[in-house]
């Protein structure tokens, strides 16, 4: 682990938190190799069934990429190919919170977009402020506000580079809930406790089945939420809950 990037476990529940906050938790390399290892952890333990994502401090999520590091890439190339935050995040096969404390900007507005579920701050701002710099996002900037505020809010964003409060971004959508600043972290953690009590592999399944709705011509996307029905119809997991509801009693999943 990176020294500014705290990752705990607890309850089911994993925590990944940016700590740089003096620098508005932006990222550095170090950081990205952390966050990419601990997503590979949520990934090959049974242990962890929801991520929370959140930034250290009152005053930010993440300012994205620490720009004084960019220039140490050697090539275009070698920054092209570098380990990617966003890309871990959205291969995290957990269902995965952004909790927005502050600033998302640039690549901390892409690691809130990689995020399933995304609450803020009131305190929160967002912006994709690389056109006042002379380029654009790359870590899946345009799609992830493409499909979360729609076409024409999320040109004026990419266009302009210009902030977008909290109250606005839950009128476009960007986020689910907007909650007091000191209640955000509260908020989250029972949102993750309440996905941490269903089946797992449910859970991972339906994060699954959702991603490809977005992907999937209509009639292909309902066939493959059938099959995946049927896969997680025949785990143990939905035999214990056909079994809890008939003995009405809470079932007890174990992710089989």
């Amino acid at each position: 682990m990176s020294a500014h990037l705290r990752f705990e476990i607890a309850d089911h529940i994993a925590t990944i938190t940016l700590d740089r906050p003096d620098k508005l938790n932006a990222m550095t390399p170090d950081m990205a190799k952390a966050l990419v290892d601990a997503v590979a952890t949520c990934n090959s333990t049974d242990d962890v069934r929801c991520l929370i994502v959140t930034g250290a401090g009152p005053r930010a999520f993440s300012a994205g990429s620490d720009i004084s590091t960019l220039d140490a890439y050697a090539t275009p190339w070698d920054f092209r190919n570098r380990a990617d935050y966003c890309d871990a995040l959205r291969a995290c096969r957990k269902p995965v919170i952004a909790a927005i404390n502050g600033y998302a900007l640039g690549g901390g507005l892409e690691t809130a977009l990689a995020c399933d579920i995304r609450i803020a701050s009131a305190s929160a701002r967002f912006a994709a402020p690389e056109i006042k710099l002379g380029w654009i996002g790359g870590g899946g900037m345009a799609v992830g506000l493409a499909q979360s505020v729609g076409m024409s809010n999320a040109a004026l964003m990419l266009l302009t580079g210009e902030m977008v409060e909290a109250p606005q971004a839950l009128s476009w959508g960007l986020v689910s809930e907007v909650t007091a600043p000191e209640e955000l972290m509260p908020r989250a953690c029972e949102i993750a406790a309440q996905i941490a009590q269903r089946a797992p592999i449910a859970a991972e399944t339906a994060k699954l089945n959702l991603r490809a709705a977005h992907q999937m011509p209509y009639e292909k996307a309902v066939e493959y939420e059938r099959d995946l029905q049927a896969i997680c119809f025949a785990t143990e997991d939905a035999a214990e809950g056909r079994m809890a509801f008939a003995e009405r009693r809470a079932p007890e999943f174990r992710r089989r």
